[in-house]
């Protein structure tokens, strides 16, 4: 199965039963756990949740991401339709979703080129990855990452129940997740240089802070109140898997940012074995994945957008070299315009011309439709950046062998 290519959802609900999907999870609570064990609620996806193989294929954190958000939102729907089809899920994901972007018109014009549900639904997941925080708001900080996405599944939960509602429920949930990490981080009696630009980016967006006074952290538990009564724990349980992934990022903890944390037990009236058991889970993850587990992450958002794009391009090239390679051999010209690239700057006739011929190759495969998109073509460039290890020998003679020893 591949991810990254069209129908995957179609050949994943192939390789599992519904029952392989639904039935090893007694309820919420242990599909929840579950789901924190793949590392999709610490925003580190390492593995989906079937224990079957997925393929020979080797998955990325975001296409791992990707099949766990689908796989989360898939359970939420049958927990209310038992007897429902895998049809009837696709598209109630996808009204939920086109309830949730209403106002964003565009946003579904980007699918045009889908043929069926599922593949639209695959487009929108792909979106929501890009996007991953910037659902219903549109001037923070691209900072978060995909910790939120569970966000999506608790407001698809509530769309199931009551349609009108899951909107201001999104908005207020992600309120109190996001606040909470930020008074969270002004707990730390030792901040890094990012722990500091991280909460200034916070006070200057007045979108999300109750009030940056000495009783702001008052204020904010105060806000929480509503949650205390909730037998649901999903809410509370993410709010405290959020809150501990924030404090416990430097993989230390001092005795105030102990104490924000019991103060958010109280009010979310949660034990204090829940509190031990959500530190445990994340020290468990972190040291079996010796890997940092970050909640937030800065970077300038070209870089990030060129890395991201970068190793999307790499991806799609490896896993579909030899067809590209063979498309590449029946475009005469465009083969010998690629050779000339990789000496010489083309004219501006001849860029369009490649331009032009590589979009025609990218619509003979499936995996490449990518360029196709509104915005894709900004991604050419890359893809040319990394065709000509795809050409023949003859457009690589001035490469350098380093092993070569001759003089």
């Amino acid at each position: 199965m591949n991810p990254s290519a069209p129908d995957w959802i179609l050949k994943f609900l192939n390789l599992f039963d519904k029952k392989d999907l639904l039935v090893p999870f007694k309820n919420e609570q242990t599909f929840y756990t579950a789901l924190k064990e793949t590392g999709f609620i610490y925003g580190v996806s390492v593995s989906a949740l079937p224990k079957k193989s997925l393929g020979n294929l080797k998955l990325t954190k975001e296409e791992l991401t990707k099949i766990n958000l689908f796989h989360a939102l898939f359970y939420q729907f049958y927990e209310k339709n038992k007897s429902a089809t895998n049809n009837e899920a696709i598209n109630s994901i996808i009204l939920f979703y086109e309830h949730l972007e209403k106002r964003r018109a565009s946003f579904f014009k980007k699918f045009s080129l889908a043929q069926s549900p599922s593949n639209v639904l695959e487009h929108i997941l792909s979106t929501r990855l890009q996007e991953a925080n910037t659902l219903l708001k549109k001037n923070t900080v691209s900072l978060l990452t995909y910790s939120l996405l569970y966000l999506d599944v608790l407001a698809y939960k509530q769309w199931l129940l009551d349609p009108t509602s899951a909107k201001n429920y999104y908005k207020q949930l992600e309120t109190a997740a996001l606040t909470g990490c930020f008074y969270t981080l002004k707990s730390k009696s030792v901040k890094t240089k990012y722990d500091k630009l991280l909460i200034e980016l916070f006070e200057t967006s007045s979108e999300y802070i109750i009030d940056e006074t000495d009783g702001g952290v008052a204020t904010f538990l105060d806000s929480l109140n509503y949650l205390k009564s909730n037998e649901d724990s999903l809410e509370k349980n993410y709010l405290l898997d959020l809150c501990c992934l924030t404090v416990y990022e430097d993989l230390k903890m001092d005795e105030v940012e102990h104490q924000f944390l019991q103060q958010l037990l109280v009010t979310l009236n949660l034990s204090k074995k829940e509190l031990q058991s959500s530190l445990l889970a994340l020290i468990s993850f972190s040291q079996k994945y010796t890997e940092k587990i970050l909640l937030f992450e800065y970077s300038h958002p070209v870089k990030q957008f060129y890395k991201q794009s970068a190793s999307t391009v790499k991806l799609l090239i490896i896993r579909n070299k030899d067809r590209l390679a063979r498309e590449l051999e029946e475009s005469g010209e465009l083969v010998v315009l690629l050779g000339h690239s990789t000496v010489r700057d083309l004219t501006a006739e001849e860029k369009s011309k490649v331009k032009e011929q590589l979009l025609d190759v990218c619509k003979t495969i499936p995996s490449l439709t990518i360029f196709l998109l509104p915005g894709g073509t900004v991604l050419l460039p890359l893809l040319v950046k990394f065709i000509p290890k795809l050409l023949p020998s003859s457009f690589q003679e001035n490469r350098i062998d380093r092993f070569n020893n001759e003089d």
